[in-house]
């Protein structure tokens, strides 16, 4: 099944990935395209390979020994998985965002300066740190303690810094893997708002089991299923407010309307 956008310019592409660890079969012949400067939701309950399709499009399955990738993974065109690929240098250019904020023991300047400088960045560091801070909505709320530990941080402020962290080494899409799962609804309402605010620049991929979550936040959604002979299937892909609001598949309404999950 491949799913194609509709007047949009694609900045991945997936083409027959399928994803084992071991024998173990996690993603099954997934064929997507990801649009430029939009946000892509991917859904579905748990166990269908929603984080290991997200894991894939910065090669962070790399670091799972017993994993396997099969099929392409196109970046601009670029095989990602090609021989000749670094995957450090992709993370740099994809970034992620954990499901529970992970900042450095640092403080909360050196956690954004810390890409750039193991980068080997030549420009002002003062500028990436200000600039990404402002990007990630913390700024104002940091600007005078930046020499703070970042574990001295709220979770909604741990979880962007590590977004601010994300953008000082300049990605171009950011992987978001449930962002909000371990945070109140407040924080959760922030982290949405610059989700909206950074696709404009950026290409933005949220895995999430909340359903409304993805429904006010995404510009496209991918549905993800798992059954008793296949896993991690591809059932529909499509504009966010078809998708929540007049699937195609029967399937894709009994899951979004909590039939099954």
């Amino acid at each position: 099944m491949r799913e194609r956008l509709q007047n949009q310019e694609p900045i991945l592409q997936t083409r027959g990935l399928s994803v084992y660890y071991d024998t173990k079969k996690a993603v099954t012949d997934v064929d997507l395209d990801v649009a430029r400067n939009r946000i892509t939701a991917i859904i579905g309950p748990s166990g269908c390979g929603k984080s290991t399709l997200l894991r894939c499009f910065n090669r962070m399955n790399d670091l799972i020994p017993s994993a396997r990738v099969e099929g392409q993974v196109l970046f601009d065109g670029l095989d990602l998985y090609g021989h000749d690929v670094d995957p450090t240098e992709i993370r740099y250019e994809i970034g992620m965002v954990f499901q529970r904020p992970n900042p450095f023991p640092k403080s909360i300047y050196d956690n954004v300066a810390f890409g750039p400088r193991i980068n080997g960045f030549a420009g002002s560091i003062d500028e990436v740190v200000e600039k990404s801070l402002v990007r990630a909505a913390l700024w104002d709320e940091v600007k005078d303690r930046l020499k703070a530990s970042a574990l001295s941080l709220s979770g909604g402020q741990q979880q962007r810094l590590c977004i601010a962290r994300a953008l000082a080494v300049e990605p171009r899409v950011i992987l978001m893997d449930e962002p909000c799962s371990a945070l109140d609804p407040i924080a959760t309402l922030a982290i949405e708002e610059l989700m909206r605010e950074l696709s404009e620049d950026y290409s933005i991929i949220i895995v999430t089991h909340n359903m409304q979550q993805a429904a006010r936040v995404s510009h496209y959604t991918a549905f993800l299923m798992v059954e008793e002979a296949r896993v991690g299937f591809l059932v529909e892909f499509g504009e966010s407010r078809q998708i929540f609001t007049n699937p195609e598949d029967e399937r894709t309404e009994a899951y979004i309307t909590g039939r099954f999950g």
